[in-house]
């Protein structure tokens, strides 16, 4: 067995040429991928697990201490003539360069050795330097000119990248943009996830990329607690800039810029408000181990938390609010992705969504919702009481409301103090509610049957004794004939049942019609119709007589009738607007 068989080794000749991706640093694997690199040969013989290293530059030596004219970061090629005898000269040559930082030690091994020293290995296993042999004779000034450019090459290129960044947040900024476009734009620009938070830990915005809002948000109230109060693993992200935040620490100080943190590595930036710190926005690194930050995200996230700063100043209403509306209408319009995209997000937001019936709440006024305060009323009233409910407006005289309550916390006490602070508001308000619901996916039927009660209900109607609110047992024929007066088969049918009657009526005086109406209140009863008339029965009967000639039909028909009944009341309803539903 060889004196350095028991070390790992990686060989890198058969892989594709390669250069640092956009947006990150040139790394020892990217060189020694490098066809100049790779026709030696290379192997790794230590330090296999951090060839993530960025390369700040090469240097050539054959000194006995190179390290003195190192920065820090540098690739050190050498042929190994200057390498100590002795294995204690060997390790103060090794730890010298890993004081000073550099990146990695490549030895040629062609004149003084043709089999890397166990010392040296020893050495760099030690102290976690990546030593790399080369089995083949490599020109090193070709190696420095063609890393030297490329590293030129990609600061440029940085640079460009950067400037880039700063004018889309600049643009977003003169624009006046809400945080959801600033949001976006970092999605987008960073290719991560982007998740915007406040100080509870409620996710209020979110914009997955590369995954669901489910995978971003599910347990989001945990994991952002562990991120903000844990360490994280910084050898996972070495090339991100910041405070160290690795090992134990009595306190945590304040976060004044972005910083790997948490067992998961989330990148976070605060933003403030009014020189306070208001919240967080995160970046979520894309799962498996080979995920870093670059100093492009770090760019990209710093102008993320300026600009919703910014933002935060110039848009007066209450971000958890917007998020509230933009839940709100997802749910009532069926936009999310799938289900575990609405639980996720409900739950992020706070929102109880398992073991909770859902009860859908709308509340239309005259006049415009955002002018009559009754939407942070109702969202106080709510806070006060420990109710969970999504508040925020659906257009701009409707009101939305989403209950979450216990199976056993009943509902109507709560839907009564919400709908009387409504008619406080506005005296003519509306309120309707939808039916009781388990699954949070069936939150729009909710909606959709109180947009129906809605409809069906004339603003200023008298309300039942006791209740402040309208159910779908409310709706009867006249206001279901309400709700589709506008439907012109409806007044069609009108018509044709009844507009013979009515015409006769406007040409001779007569009074066809309220007869009519006398006689199907009465259901059919010829003295019934006498009394409610005021008539003597036979007036009433020569009337009846009059109205089956022109309507050519039988009044003692209950299919008749019924028809009847249903054409007049839809002839009130058009008439007077349904004043009395």
């Amino acid at each position: 067995m060889s004196e350095y068989a028991e070390t790992p080794r990686t060989s890198l000749a058969d892989g594709p040429p390669g250069t640092a991706p956009a947006g990150r640093a040139l790394t020892v694997a990217d060189v020694l991928a490098l066809p100049v690199l790779a026709a030696g040969r290379p192997e790794v013989v230590a330090g296999a697990t951090r060839l993530d290293r960025p390369v700040r530059w090469v240097h050539i030596t054959e000194l006995t201490d190179p390290a003195s004219f190192l920065k820090g970061g540098e690739l050190v090629l050498t042929t190994g003539m200057p390498l100590p005898e002795d294995p204690a000269g060997v390790r103060r040559y090794v730890d010298e360069l890993a004081d000073i930082g550099a990146a990695a030690l490549v030895i040629e091994l062609v004149r003084r050795y043709h089999r890397p020293p166990a010392p040296l290995i020893q050495a760099c296993r030690v102290r976690g330097l990546p030593l790399v042999t080369l089995a083949e004779d490599v020109n090193f000034l070709e190696v420095t000119q063609v890393v030297h450019t490329l590293i030129l090459g990609s600061q440029a290129d940085a640079v460009r990248r950067t400037q880039r960044i700063h004018e889309a947040f600049t643009a977003l900024t003169l624009r006046g943009a809400g945080p959801e476009d600033v949001v976006r734009a970092a999605a987008q620009m960073s290719g991560r996830t982007v998740v915007l938070e406040n100080l509870v830990h409620q996710a209020l915005l979110c914009e997955p990329s590369g995954s669901t809002v489910d995978e971003a948000l599910t347990g989001w109230e945990r994991r952002s607690r562990a991120a903000h109060h844990g360490p994280a693993d910084r050898t996972a992200h070495p090339e991100v800039t910041g405070p160290d935040v690795s090992g134990p620490k009595a306190t945590r100080p304040e976060v004044i810029g972005p910083e790997v943190t948490g067992p998961e590595g989330w990148l976070v930036a605060p933003v403030e408000y009014q020189g306070e710190l208001w919240g967080r926005v995160a970046m979520l690194p894309p799962p498996g181990p080979s995920a870093v930050f670059g100093p492009q995200d770090v760019t990209v996230l710093e102008r993320t938390a300026m600009a919703l700063t910014i933002a935060r100043l110039i848009h007066a209403t209450p971000w958890e609010r917007t998020a509230h509306r933009s839940a709100l209408r997802d749910l009532a319009e069926q936009r999310h992705r799938s289900p575990a995209d609405a639980r996720a997000r409900l739950a992020a937001l706070g929102l109880p969504v398992e073991g909770t019936v859902f009860l859908a709440v709308l509340m239309d006024t005259r006049a415009p919702v955002d002018g009559t305060g009754l939407e942070a009323r109702l969202s106080h009233e709510l806070r006060t009481t420990g109710t969970a409910a999504l508040v925020g407006t659906l257009a701009p005289t409707r009101l939305g409301v989403l209950l979450a309550l216990r199976p056993s916390q009943p509902w109507r006490s709560t839907v009564e103090r919400l709908g009387r602070s409504a008619l406080e508001v506005d005296p003519c308000a509306v309120v309707s509610i939808g039916s009781e619901v388990m699954d949070l996916a069936h939150t729009a039927r909710s909606f959709r049957e109180a947009s129906r009660v809605a409809e069906a209900t004339r603003p200023g109607r008298p309300l039942p004794a006791g209740r402040s609110y309208s159910e779908l047992s409310d709706i009867g024929l006249r206001r279901l004939l309400y709700a589709l007066r506008e439907d012109t088969r409806i007044q069609e049918y009108a018509e044709r049942q009844l507009g013979r009657l009515v015409d006769h009526d406007v040409r001779h005086g007569t009074e066809l019609l309220s007869t009519l109406r006398h006689y199907l209140d009465a259901a059919g009863s010829k003295t019934g119709a006498a009394r409610l008339g005021g008539l003597s029965r036979e007036t009433v009967y020569q009337r009846l007589r009059t109205i089956e000639r022109l309507l050519d039909c039988d009044l003692e028909s209950g299919e008749r009738r019924t028809g009847l009944h249903v054409a007049l009341t839809a002839l009130d309803v058009l008439r007077d607007g349904g004043a009395a539903t």
